[in-house]
């Protein structure tokens, strides 16, 4: 791995974990074993290190997101897949971290942003689109609204205030509600294979 990847790799991790704003460039350094004159050779600052991790993120994220609805067979299991990947993605991850990226580092936060409203939102709508036309969701949602609702959604665990990392865990509130949200769009059919897919989760993964 080129040292400028290895860098980008490290830095992730360190955030994810304990947050932005705890993690200093001089902590990066350390971890990597390289001095810190060499890590400002590949980045100016940490504000542009952090930029370079959510345009990583967010490249792996459009890949995952890719990736899940190649394997899915029908709307439903699209979400199911989806779950698997982001209780593996958020068991890590520090709540803090969209706390940091917003305060501190509101460049990086307005891509992260743009990615959410632009591209997830169409992801979602997408999904819900199919689910109508297979009968596994109601006809009669509002496709749009649904859609902002389900985005909005996915912030709603990273607040700390409502729920305190000491208390929950990120990844199974985040599961928690892209559950409950299935079930708010699901037909009596739909029903029925959410209630099939959990019960394999429960002895396997789906994909």
């Amino acid at each position: 791995m080129e040292p400028k990847e290895r860098i980008a790799a490290k830095a992730e991790e360190l955030f994810m974990q304990y947050g932005i704003r705890s993690v200093s460039m001089d902590d990066i350094a350390q971890q990597l074993g390289m001095s810190k004159k060499t890590l400002y050779q590949y980045y100016a600052d940490k504000d542009e290190l952090v930029n370079s991790m959510i345009d990583r993120h967010i490249t792996e994220m459009q890949s995952d997101c890719a990736l899940c609805r190649v394997h899915a067979v029908n709307a439903i299991h699209e979400i199911f897949i989806t779950m698997e990947r982001l209780m593996k993605d958020l068991v890590n991850i520090n709540p803090m971290v969209l706390y940091d990226l917003e305060k501190f580092h509101y460049s990086a936060f307005q891509r992260f942003r743009e990615h959410k409203d632009k591209f997830l939102f169409q992801v979602v709508k997408d999904n819900i689109e199919w689910g109508i036309r297979e009968e596994l969701y109601r006809e009669d949602i509002q496709i749009d609204v649904m859609a902002k609702y389900r985005i909005e959604s996915i912030m709603v665990p990273f607040n700390v205030s409502a729920f305190p990392p000491g208390k929950y865990n990120l990844a199974e509130v985040s599961q928690l509600i892209l559950e409950n949200f299935t079930y708010g769009l699901a037909t009596i059919k739909g029903h029925q294979l959410i209630q099939q897919y959990k019960e394999q989760r429960n002895k396997t993964a789906l994909v």
